[in-house]
């Protein structure tokens, strides 16, 4: 059996392959953290952070990413980058599912600022 976050990468997975991306890589871990999914939209190499959110006072699952959230995905980026003979144009993008199971993805959600 899944659990809640794990099945929650699976079907926003499923819902971006829907949209036409490839998947590259699920759950690369670095020494600076963990990216769930790792796509490729075209020639865009899509960097995929998924939130669950089961109550909706808290906020939306890109509420959630802080700045120190958005700085450990941009050094794991970093990290997976060194890995490739050519860097391909990147965004980061944010996949948030809510309490009733509807999916908002959010392209190009933040940029490496």
């Amino acid at each position: 059996m899944l659990r809640p976050g794990e099945s929650a990468e699976r079907r926003a997975e499923r819902y971006l392959r829907a949209q036409g991306l490839r998947l590259l890589d699920r759950n690369y871990r670095s020494p600076h953290g963990e990216i769930d999914l790792i796509m490729q939209d075209g020639a865009t190499l899509v960097f995929v952070e998924v939130r669950l959110r089961s109550n909706p006072r808290f906020g939306s699952g890109a509420d959630s990413i802080d700045h120190r959230k958005r700085q450990r995905l941009l050094r794991t980026a970093e990290h997976y980058l060194q890995r490739q003979r050519r860097i391909p144009a990147c965004r980061f993008d944010v996949v948030s599912l809510d309490g009733t199971g509807k999916i908002h993805w959010i392209p190009d959600a933040f940029g490496a600022e």
